[in-house]
Parts: C-alpha cells; sequence; structure tokens
C-alpha cells in the first residue's frame, strides 16, 4: 500500500501505537490517533507532534468519529481490543483494519521468524535472536518481547533477518504477512477474558501459519496435542521437536541430551551443517545436554530445540548453535536470578502471568519454595497451578485483586501456610521473613500486574529493587 495521503487512525497511543502512527508520518500518511487517556498520560505524543501530527488529529478520551474522519486504515496497538463499537463499524464499512505488525511487516524483504505460543516466548525468542546475530546476519528482535516492530526493520534488506514475538493480540489482525518461518510452542488458556473461548485463543495464534508457502518451515511442538494438530493449516514444511518421543526427522531428548533425528530434512539450503554422517548416533546427532545450558526447568528444553531447529534453517553449523546455548543467559523476568542472599536464592518470574507459565517455574526447582503469587486474573482456572503449588511449596504469599479468589481456593485445595498481602512492598517483605537458608523466593504471579503496575517489568524491576534493599540496608535490632 502506498500510505501517502491516506488517512489513517492508529488506535492506541502506547509504545506500538507511537510507532505506528511515527511510521506512517514518515511515510507521508494523514495519521490520527485516538486513546482512551489524556495526552499528559502519552509521553510520546510530543515526538508525533514534532513530525507533523495535527493537533486537531489527536482524539483522547472520547470514541473517535468514524463518519468524520472517513479513515482508509485503521491500526490498533495489541492492547486494544477490536470488538469496540467504532472499530466494528470501520469494520462494517469495510475499511481495512490491521495489527502494528501488519503494518511492520507487510513487504519486508528480510527472513522473518516469528515465535509464538502461551509461555516460553520470551525466551526463545531471545535464544533465536542471538544465534541469527551468529550467522553475521543483520538482525532485529522486536515484536512482543517489548520492542515495536515499526521503526526497527525498515532497514533490513534479503540478508537481514527479523525475529519477532507474536501475541495472540497481535496475530489476530494479521493480513498478507508472511512468516518464513513459524515457531507454535504450546497452547494453554491465556487471555480469554478478550478471546471468550479456547477455540478463539488458538484460532488468533494459528494465523501465524496462514500465508506460508511450501518454501517455508513451521515448528511445532509434537507433545501438545493442540499445536500438534495445527500442521495441516500450513502449507509449509513441518518439524516437530518433543521432549518425551523419540523424532526420526525432528528433534528430541532423550535422558538430558537435545538430539536431531537421523532423518531430519535440513533446509536453508545446508547439507547436514557440520553434521556427519559417521558422527551421528544410532538415534541421530547430540546437539547439547542440560547439564550445559544456564537454562533451568525441562520446558526450557522445549525452548532450546525450538531454536536449534530455527539455527538449522538459518543455516548455522552446529559448533555455532552450541556456542550460542551454552552462553545463553534467562532472559529479565523469566526465572531472572536476583541473587542469593543468606543462603536463599530470589527468583524473578514476573513474566509468569498465567497458571501454565507459572506451573513451570515451579517445576524448575527441587528447593523448598516461598512463591509471592496474585494481581489480576484473566479470566482463568487456577486450580492446577495451587495444586502443583501445594506439592512444591512451604509458603505462599499472596498479593492483588486475585489474592482473595486464590486464597479461597488454596485452603480448599489444602495449601497449609498462605499469607495475604496489603501492598506489593509487604508481600516480599513477608516472603523474606518466611524464607530460610536453602530455600527459594519465587515470584511468579500466574497474574498480570495490570491491576498494581502498568507492566509485568514494572513488577519485576520492583521485587528486584526491594529484595537488593533489604539485605543492603544495615538491620537494627
Amino acid at each position: 500500500m502506498n500510505y501517502k495521503d491516506k488517512r489513517v487512525l492508529v488506535v492506541g497511543g502506547g509504545l506500538s501505537g507511537i510507532a505506528a502512527a511515527k511510521k506512517l508520518l514518515l511515510l507521508g500518511a494523514e495519521v490520527f490517533l485516538t486513546d482512551r487517556q489524556e495526552k499528559d498520560k502519552l509521553p510520546g505524543i510530543k515526538e508525533l507532534e514534532e513530525l507533523g501530527l495535527d493537533p486537531g488529529h489527536l482524539l483522547l478520551a472520547q470514541e473517535p468519529p468514524i463518519a468524520e474522519i472517513r479513515p482508509d486504515l485503521l491500526v490498533l496497538s495489541p492492547g486494544v481490543p477490536p470488538h469496540q463499537p467504532f472499530i466494528q463499524q470501520a469494520a462494517a464499512q469495510g475499511i481495512p483494519i490491521w495489527s502494528e505488525v501488519e503494518l511492520a511487516l507487510r513487504g519486508s524483504l528480510a527472513q522473518i521468524v516469528g515465535i509464538t505460543g502461551s509461555n516460553g516466548k520470551t525466551t526463545t525468542a531471545s535464544l533465536c535472536g542471538e544465534l541469527a546475530k551468529a550467522s553475521g546476519r543483520d538482525t532485529v528482535v522486536a515484536g512482543n518481547i517489548g520492542l515495536a516492530l515499526c521503526g526497527q526493520v525498515e532497514h533490513l534488506d534479503e540478508q537481514g533477518i527479523i525475529v519477532a514475538e507474536l501475541s495472540s493480540f497481535q496475530l489476530e489482525l494479521i493480513d498478507k504477512v508472511r512468516i518464513n518461518i513459524a515457531v507454535i510452542l504450546n497452547l494453554t488458556p491465556d487471555h480469554l477474558d478478550r478471546h471468550g473461548t479456547m477455540e478463539n485463543y488458538i484460532a488468533a495464534k494459528a494465523r501465524i501459519l496462514e500465508n506460508q508457502t511450501p518454501e517455508d518451515l513451521a515448528i511445532l511442538n509434537w507433545d501438545d496435542l493442540k499445536v500438534r494438530e495445527l500442521a495441516p493449516l500450513t502449507k509449509a514444511r513441518v518439524v516437530f521437536f518433543s521432549s518425551g518421543q523419540p523424532l526420526d526427522d525432528g528433534i528430541f531428548v532423550e535422558g538430558e541430551d537435545i538430539i536431531i533425528g537421523r532423518d531430519y530434512k535440513f533446509g536453508g539450503g545446508g547439507q547436514g551443517f557440520g553434521l556427519a554422517e559417521d558422527q551421528a548416533g544410532t538415534k541421530g546427532w547430540k546437539i547439547v545436554s542440560s547439564g550445559e545450558l544456564l537454562l533451568r526447568g525441562r520446558h526450557n528444553l522445549e525452548n532450546v530445540m525450538a531454536a536449534v531447529a530455527v539455527a538449522l534453517e538459518l543455516g548455522l553449523k552446529k559448533g555455532q548453535i552450541v556456542r550460542v546455548l551454552r552462553s545463553f543467559q534467562p532472559v529479565k523476568h523469566r526465572q531472572e536470578i536476583v541473587g542469593k542472599y543468606n543462603g536463599i536464592l530470589f527468583i524473578n518470574d514476573s513474566k509468569g502471568t498465567n497458571p501454565e507459565s507459572s506451573i513451570r517455574a515451579l517445576q524448575a526447582y527441587e528447593e523448598p519454595i516461598v512463591l509471592i503469587a496474585g494481581g489480576r486474573n484473566k479470566g482463568l482456572d487456577m486450580t492446577a497451578f495451587l495444586l502443583e503449588a501445594k506439592k512444591r511449596v512451604k509458603s505462599l504469599v499472596l498479593v492483588g485483586e486475585a489474592a482473595s479468589e486464590l486464597e479461597i481456593l488454596s485452603k480448599k485445595i489444602g495449601i497449609k501456610r498462605v499469607l495475604r498481602s496489603s501492598s506489593f512492598e509487604d508481600c516480599v517483605a513477608k516472603a523474606i521473613a518466611e524464607a530460610e537458608p536453602g530455600d527459594v523466593v519465587l515470584l511468579s504471579p500466574a497474574c498480570t500486574s495490570w491491576d498494581m503496575f502498568k507492566s509485568y517489568e514494572e513488577r519485576g524491576e520492583l521485587f528486584k529493587e526491594l529484595v537488593r534493599k533489604h539485605y543492603s540496608e544495615p538491620k537494627s535490632f
């Protein structure tokens, strides 16, 4: 699309919306921007005005009048539910409605690696980004990982690589974007407050496959039946990975080793990528063992397997892959090590915003756990999460909107030690008081942060600050 002089309504004045509006202004579009908040709450507006945004085109704290604007296109930020009346009005008039991802990636010359799933997206995208950079090609890692795609990828040519973490919110409004290497890690209930049903949520995630061609690759989790059943939806070559099933033509775990099956069909123009036939075992080529990784937990082996499949498609040799895998650190707010103080290990898993994610975090530790949980529930069933907590947690410290709900369910399930907190600061203090040498204090809330914070990042940073402050300040007795 030629955007010059097109009338485009950007919905949402946060990170993605500002990036989309900036790109459109630079391309000569007539941009309108709407957001529920007032101007003083949207720091990016000033930059847009400096780029020529007409102040009269700022439609803040109001419903934008579609009939008056007469837009040629709507671009929605991920956090904007598309069922709002003015968006539905535009759709009924045949006005295209795109996500910011569509605007950013439509027509891109670069090779696009898209990563989605309910859990593990950020870790896998970050790892894929490091592997892509090891190829020597110009690489951008962006998307749901915290950096809008618009404004980051336009300089990339055919040799460039875009690694995009993609949420269901971002995928539900793509149109023509073609994902060359698509990864679906897992599918567990999440964001049902927005999507309504699990079927709608899965359908949004599955859109990552819909524009693929036979020249592309889909990397899918064999162990997750819902993911496995999506294979017929793509025209691309499919590679499965599994932590429990040997796969002759896929990637799997045997014992503690990650293995590439002997019948693996290497793409990307490669011929085995340095994996000599005479070096293969009876089932294939060992890439790395779990003991060589800094990432903990069985679930992270799934993330690593998916990333290995991406790396093979990008043409990396075994030595390059292994070097990156051995040095890769857990990403911020995802089982991030805050520190070990007085023999107590503190882990920041603030990005654990749904039950399944927090279950995986709990399963990564053998030590007794003091767990901090709570926040805003997204309409999800917390039973399985609390059953896992019952097996692994010595003390459960609850905070936020969901605290009452979680407390009632915890006591029903039979968790013996449950504490309520009046504030986030109070919950961290209570968790520290509960912990003894040899324990893990784990922040993995199973809920969003939106009741108390702007983001899970803000929540995680405060957790780290409070822990470090507690152990750095002299105590008086």
